[in-house]
């Protein structure tokens, strides 16, 4: 995935949060799912006021104008905004060095006054703070911390080390269409377990057939388990690490962007050859954006790589979700425990993700 995101036009959302009516909660603990997986933690659900912590754990943000852009969103929905302490720090493509990175996670999670953390943008740098985290404390310390792209790696090593759902949705510089933030809303706010089918785009709202978002069954059939997943290229990169949670039983689903079809096939081979998919219950392929063969002569198309990886596993399994760099954004719990339908392409959740 090639790191520097196309920078959406920030559409923010009119519909404040305020007016609920949702009072305080307190973290649930379920049984584990796994010995080798912490018991899953659902976090405290977000009601009007809320403090959201602004942090960058991965790329700079160049330009502090993008800043302001995210402190006006989590304004106008009803939030009140906290800067982390280096949010604007820069070390090269980074934003800053990884201690100082992983210390404005640590501290925000620590912070009583916090109740969510949003990351200003991903690129490349969330696995660099892994090892940073103090993952004792944010287990203490449970709230919703969201992203996607290259903030998958942070989503991911904070749930396999400490059971925290967590979500992957929009972050600050995405654009803040109304759709998405009815998502959003819906699961981190008021606590719904909702159903998530590919939207009907464009003009595809008055044809026959559809033309955008159509999935491809890979193999039909349906399936429960945690839902785990996110960026292909960064899901890939934390394999032999302590950060990958343990993938047993779970609901698989992979996204990427920029990276052409040898780069995936190549990516889902080394997940094959370390036995990471072996034991899937169910498996999603979402959105590849930009990831045609270009000029390249004879390339397998990524339906191909897909059915020859996946179809041999015998479970549930689709491909063309509308899942990654794309808009509306879907608000989807890490963690959580859902029921597939790999003929519809349908992903519901069978609990709130949030308490």
């Amino acid at each position: 995935m090639h790191r520097r995101q196309v920078f959406a036009g920030l559409g923010l959302a009119t519909a404040a949060l305020s007016g609920l009516g949702i009072g305080p909660h307190r973290p649930r603990l379920a049984q584990a799912v796994s010995p080798s997986m912490p018991s899953p933690l659902y976090p405290p659900r977000l009601g009007p006021g809320a403090t959201v912590g602004i942090v960058s754990p991965a790329g700079a943000t160049f330009e502090p104008d993008h800043l302001d852009l995210v402190v006006d969103a989590v304004t106008a929905l009803g939030w009140q905004p906290k800067l982390a302490p280096h949010v604007l720090d820069r070390y090269g493509y980074l934003a800053g060095a990884d201690h100082l990175r992983a210390a404005d996670v640590n501290t925000l999670f620590a912070d009583p006054s916090v109740d969510a953390l949003l990351p200003v943008r991903g690129d490349w740098g969330s696995a660099r703070i892994l090892p940073y985290l103090n993952y004792d404390q944010i287990r203490a310390n449970p709230k919703v911390i969201m992203g996607f792209s290259d903030i998958t790696a942070l989503l991911l090593g904070i749930y396999a080390k400490t059971g925290l759902v967590t979500f992957h949705g929009p972050h600050g510089i995405t654009a803040w269409r109304s759709d998405q933030v009815d998502f959003l809303r819906r699961v981190v706010v008021l606590g719904e377990a909702l159903t998530f089918t590919n939207p009907l785009l464009g003009a595809d709202q008055d044809r026959l057939m559809r033309d955008q978002g159509r999935i491809e069954t890979i193999t039909p059939g349906r399936a429960t388990g945690r839902l785990i997943g996110g960026n292909l290229s960064v899901l890939t990169g934390l394999v032999g690490s302590p950060y990958l949670p343990d993938l047993r039983g779970a609901i698989l689903f992979l996204e990427d962007v920029g990276e052409p079809p040898y780069r995936v096939d190549r990516m889902i081979t080394h997940l094959k050859l370390a036995g990471v998919i072996d034991g899937l219950a169910g498996f999603i392929f979402g959105q590849c954006r930009a990831c045609g063969p270009g000029a390249g002569y004879g390339s397998l198309t990524l339906s191909e790589i897909l059915r020859d990886h996946i179809q041999p596993l015998g479970i549930p399994a689709w491909n063309g979700a509308w899942i990654g760099h794309v808009e509306p954004m879907w608000t989807l719990p890490i963690g959580g425990q859902v029921a597939i339908d790999a003929t519809l392409g349908e992903i519901r959740m069978l609990e709130a993700a949030v308490v």
